[in-house]
């Protein structure tokens, strides 16, 4: 069985993308020196979660719909998190919603066009 060990986010505006995602979760940004690519530190190596990379867009998008996986990321409040990717610049994807006895889920665009969801543990949700 496979697991996903990384995950990676492209960016047409590195900065944007970085300022976007270090300001709504915390993670921690290192530029590798080999080439126009930022490691991402998502949380303490002794928690579950996996870490990434930000790599520059290598070319545009069309207006299609993102072909990708998309990453979720456990937060303690969907909505204040929701509330704060919207003034960080991002859009919702697709509204908070219930997992029936998992917790809540939304999926938000971030600055780069990019989806990715945020779940809140929550056993009671319905």
């Amino acid at each position: 069985m496979a697991r996903v060990v990384h995950f990676e986010i492209h960016a047409a505006d590195p900065d944007r993308a970085i300022n976007f995602y270090a300001s709504l979760l915390g993670w921690e940004f290192t530029k590798w020196d080999a080439w126009e690519y930022w490691m991402i530190k998502t949380g303490p190596d002794d928690q579950p979660g996996i870490n990434g990379g930000l790599i520059r867009r290598q070319g545009e998008i069309d207006g299609q719909a993102v072909i990708a996986y998309v990453c979720t990321v456990n937060v303690d409040s969907v909505d204040s998190h929701v509330a704060k990717a919207l003034e960080l610049g991002g859009q919702i994807a697709l509204p908070k919603m219930a997992i029936p006895g998992v917790g809540w889920l939304a999926y938000v665009k971030d600055t780069e066009g990019n989806i990715f969801g945020m779940m809140q543990d929550d056993p009671s949700a319905a």
